[in-house]
């Protein structure tokens, strides 16, 4: 079993109680009692810090007050405290020290924390909490180590390209913001869970195999002696898994992909 350091936190540091927010489990079931959502129950009780994604708070210099632990999401968050007294807390980008102040909007330098458009953001620059919208806030690497690089941009189309950490080269509008950085607490992907007690204590039930089921309770279930379940991998309800595509053929954000990820299920740097 392995955890985390966490080096980076601010000592004595305490949540800003403004900031936090009742969060409510559903431990799977839906109000009728039924499990909608398998392997989900119990682990212990959190509460849901108010994240700001839409980092809209522009002209205003801001100081990282503190860097806290988010049971949440496994990047770190930064609490920030603005020169007017508000206090937000954002995703905490890799190498955020306390005391550094950063900005937010157009004509922001491009340094590490700031939120600028695409448009005034450097080629080649390291950027997460993407947003695919204008104005409706990150929505694209905002997990652990995750970042994305901007690689073209088309000022008179009005678009900006850019290399996803999947291999994915997608078109974003250069109205939309994105922060200068790598998400940090990149070792979060190295921990070692260790026991099954820990994955308790996360709200994550035992899995069970659906060829160790019945025929009544998985499509995989039955048959004489062990076997591999008889027909392709399918989900509980009959949805096929294991390398199919499941992503709808006509979405409409398929025109702003141009090169699909690696991956089995659409090959390798399939051209879209």
């Amino acid at each position: 079993m392995s955890v985390s350091d966490f080096a980076e936190l601010t000592k004595n540091a305490t949540p800003e109680k403004r900031l936090l927010q009742k969060k409510r489990r559903t431990n799977g079931r839906n109000n009728q009692g039924i499990i909608t959502v398998r392997h989900r129950g119990g682990g212990h009780k959190r509460q849901f810090r108010l994240i700001d994604f839409r980092r809209n708070k522009d002209g205003i210099e801001a100081k990282v007050a503190s860097i806290q632990y988010d049971p949440n999401r496994s990047a770190r968050i930064a609490l920030l405290k603005y020169l007017d007294g508000e206090r937000r807390y954002i995703v905490a980008p890799d190498g955020l020290k306390v005391g550094v102040k950063i900005l937010s909007g157009t004509g922001s330098p491009p340094n590490l924390g700031n939120c600028l458009p695409l448009s005034e953001i450097p080629l080649g620059a390291e950027i997460h909490n993407i947003e695919i919208h204008p104005n409706r806030g990150g929505a694209l690497c905002r997990s652990a180590g995750s970042k994305a690089t901007l690689v073209a941009r088309d000022q008179e189309a009005g678009w900006a390209q850019l290399n996803m950490p999947s291999g994915e080269i997608r078109r974003v509008p250069i109205k939309c913001r994105a922060v200068i950085g790598v998400v940090g607490n990149a070792d979060h992907m190295n921990i070692e869970i260790g026991k099954a007690g820990r994955s308790r204590w996360m709200g994550r039930r035992p899995h069970v195999r659906g060829t160790a089921m019945n025929p009544i309770d998985h499509p995989h279930g039955g048959g004489e002696g062990r076997t591999k379940g008889g027909r392709h991998p399918v989900t509980p309800t009959g949805k096929p898994t294991k390398g199919t595509s499941t992503r709808k053929k006509r979405k409409t954000t398929n025109k702003a992909i141009i090169r699909r990820r690696k991956s089995r299920r659409y090959g390798v740097l399939k051209l879209s």
